[in-house]
């Protein structure tokens, strides 16, 4: 097994690879799922090739990709993290929040046999449910913690004042949101907040849902079932729009001998030593090149550079269609 840099989130949270991996597009969101045999071989080749950090949840499916976690892992479960979430309702990313604490308890539950094991590493709450208190969910987390059934407690999504509220109630080890350098919004307010109160940062989507790898253009035609045809930054014209910050991107790649996707996750691995992004891919040589992002070193020179690079692109398109845009920053 290969190793790669380590990273805790967290003041008090889990060790990691400084690199996850994110398992939902092997189920869910990107088109057809992968075979489970191709999704079983990958993960074990992430793992091969020194991830510790596994990414999934009881809506990407919904259920199947838990099961092909719980699988994949199962050699090596006690050396491996891994995150899940609960509060969608009826696991079903369309049918509203439900994060009432019985329900919480239940999604557990029926996780843990899915993923073959006994604990929950990292437990987020996938969007802040306005109808139930953040202290209510972040005790109910907090009483299966008590039990053994969970470790660590994450939110996802999550605004500032709800980070804190969920804080003071039961430690937060992680936020996970969106975060890239084409959705730097997290700088503003999130950022700060986790620095000051010891909160380690997941970003999804660090390649911009593939859009920084360079290898989609406005011409990329996605299959029907993928989400990205519902995403206002993927309408073509704004692909158009969007094109100058890759290849403002290719072009500080090309200086460093590294690609776009390597130098978009340096960048993110540079800016804090509490974040761990979690790319996912469908391929194992896409998998291997998004690790070698590990070996990439950005000076605060190259940060400097890739600033004023990238300072006079304006990024066009909203990241969510309006539905979705109301469930985030709460």
């Amino acid at each position: 097994m290969n190793s790669l840099p380590q990273r805790r989130l967290g003041a008090d949270g889990p060790v990691v690879s400084a690199l996850g991996y994110g398992c939902m597009g092997l189920s869910f969101g990107y088109g057809p799922p992968v075979a489970r045999a191709d999704g079983i071989a990958l993960i074990r080749a992430a793992f091969d090739r020194g991830v510790t950090f596994f990414d999934t949840a009881e809506v990407y499916g919904p259920f199947t990709n838990e099961e092909l976690v719980g699988e994949a892992v199962a050699p090596f479960r006690d050396q491996v993290v891994i995150a899940t979430k609960f509060g969608f309702r009826n696991a079903n990313t369309g049918a509203g929040l439900d994060s009432r604490p019985e329900r919480i308890r239940a999604v557990v539950d029926a996780s843990l046999q899915r993923l073959r094991t006994d604990r929950i590493d990292l437990l987020y709450q996938h969007r802040v449910d306005p109808a139930v208190s953040i202290e209510e969910v972040a005790g109910a987390v907090k009483a299966l913690i008590a039990a053994g059934k969970v470790r660590h407690f994450g939110l996802s999504e999550a605004g500032a004042k709800t980070i804190r509220r969920a804080h003071a109630v039961q430690p937060v080890a992680a936020l996970q949101s969106e975060y890239s350098l084409w959705w730097r919004e997290p700088e503003r307010e999130i950022l700060p907040t986790l620095e000051e109160l010891g909160i380690g940062f997941v970003p999804f989507s660090p390649l911009g849902k593939g859009f920084l790898t360079g290898a989609i253009d406005e011409t990329t035609a996605f299959d029907g079932s993928d989400f990205r045809n519902t995403v206002p930054r993927f309408a073509p014209a704004a692909r158009r729009a969007n094109q100058a910050l890759v290849d403002a991107l290719a072009t500080i790649a090309a200086q460093k001998q590294a690609t776009n996707a390597q130098v978009a996750l340096a960048w993110l691995l540079a800016r804090k030593p509490w974040i761990v992004p979690i790319p996912g891919t469908t391929k194992l040589a896409r998998l291997q090149e998004n690790l070698g992002a590990a070996a990439v070193t950005l000076t605060s020179e190259d940060m400097q550079h890739i600033e004023q690079a990238l300072a006079g692109v304006s990024v066009q398109g909203e990241r969510y269609p309006p539905d979705r845009q109301k469930l985030v920053g709460r």
